[in-house]
């Protein structure tokens, strides 16, 4: 079976995508550009008795998605413990809001925004009272 291992999100500023990601979620970097050749930094988003995957941000290679562009690839989901400050400090740190916060009844409040680098991504609040 193949399970996801690792993510990497493309940017086309490393510093304010380290910035967003850092102050949103609280993700710590380490450079790895030797490695990779190119712009590329390890995203540790939580402790390793956590559940969850790490990932990184690298350098995008080529055109940034678009307004209003349908989606063509994976959206990564972020579990997050308040989905109301979240989201705030998504919107105060220079994201936009994609899909407005909903409920999954009986399990979560979901929502998606998009990055400063133009990126979609969720935030997930589970919460067996959403309805």
């Amino acid at each position: 079976m193949g399970r996801l291992v690792h993510f990497e999100i493309h940017v086309d500023n490393m510093e304010r995508a380290k910035k967003f990601y850092g102050e949103v979620f609280g993700w710590t970097f380490e450079d790895w550009s030797s490695y990779a050749g190119m712009p590329y930094f390890g995203a540790v988003t939580g402790n390793t008795n956590e559940l969850g995957i790490n990932g990184a941000l690298m350098q995008r290679q080529g055109a940034s998605p678009q307004p209003g562009q349908a989606m063509n690839g994976y959206a990564c989901t972020m579990g997050v413990e308040d989905y109301d400050t979240t989201a705030a400090k998504i919107l105060n740190l220079g994201g936009k809001l994609a899909l407005p916060k909903y409920a999954l009844p009986g399990m979560a409040w979901q929502g998606y925004y998009i990055d400063t680098e133009g990126n979609l991504f969720g935030i997930h609040q589970p919460d067996e009272n959403a309805k």
